[in-house]
């Protein structure tokens, strides 16, 4: 049986590479959808796997089958395949804001499903994924997805109530870094970096320091201290940066963000 995305998007390219150079699944093992016959040439050239423009072919020669459209096209997927979905069908959505529970509503019967929430950085093997399963999923079939989400980066089994979270301080947050290196790019440009330059040095910046915390297990106000000496520069930055409400400002785009994941 196949493992089958409905949707073939940057998500689910990101999922498909991850698969296969982690090994998990065979070529002849994953199937992939598209609305048109480019997209499906394109999945073919580049994974060597079968497309198709019928959903219905995904549902029926797969087993586990990935959510992989826009939010907004849940319901008219869900409809279009569920008479075609049987008890022994694993659902995995990667949707924001789709409950279990609206999930299992929009089915119409009792079925398996799983949640997850990835980001985009699962397209370099770096993403972050928040999983919860309904109950009729298995701990086996749980620990089958969750290997196949951490082929592309890391993933953790949360309640679903931690979601909206999972939304904010993961699912959305490469956007909030993206911003704050295009700013501290700037900045450096305007002290007369070139461009180009200044983004390699502020993305490598972000990037160790990541790393560094994942690494070490460290606080992140414990590394914070580490750089910043008494009187000198970066505490100075730090300053300027509380005095402007910079941890204020994040903490409540992120709250933002998960209120609008919850009216999804």
């Amino acid at each position: 049986m196949k493992f089958g995305f409905i949707g073939g998007g940057n998500m689910a390219s990101a999922m498909i590479k991850g698969i296969l150079e982690k090994g998990l699944l065979d070529r002849e093992h994953l199937i992939v959808s598209h609305r048109t016959e480019e997209g499906c040439q394109r999945s073919r050239e580049k994974f060597g796997i079968e497309a198709t423009q019928d959903n219905m072919r995904v549902v029926e020669v797969s087993q586990c089958i990935v959510l992989a459209v826009k939010p907004q096209y849940y319901q008219q997927v869900i409809r279009q395949i569920r008479d075609n979905i049987s008890a022994g069908h694993l659902i995995i959505s990667i949707a924001p804001g789709k409950t279990l529970a609206w999930l299992e509503e929009c089915f119409v019967k009792d079925v398996k499903v799983v949640r997850t929430m990835p980001n985009t950085p699962a397209q370099v093997g770096a993403g972050m994924t928040g999983i919860c399963a309904n109950s009729l999923v298995t701990a086996d079939e749980l620990h089958a997805v969750k290997r196949i989400f951490a082929s592309f980066g890391r993933a953790e089994v949360v309640s679903e109530s931690m979601m909206d979270a999972v939304v904010s301080v993961s699912g959305s947050a490469p956007a909030y870094v993206f911003l704050f290196l295009e700013a501290l790019a700037d900045a450096a440009v305007a002290d007369g970096m070139p461009r180009k330059m200044a983004y390699e040095f502020a993305a490598q910046a972000v990037y160790g320091s990541a790393k560094m915390m994942l690494e070490t297990g460290m606080h992140p106000g414990e590394l914070k201290d580490m750089v910043c000496s008494p009187g000198g520069t970066t505490i100075e930055a730090v300053r300027v940066l509380e005095e402007k409400g910079f941890r204020s400002s994040v903490i409540e785009a992120a709250k933002a963000c998960a209120a609008k994941a919850r009216q999804l």
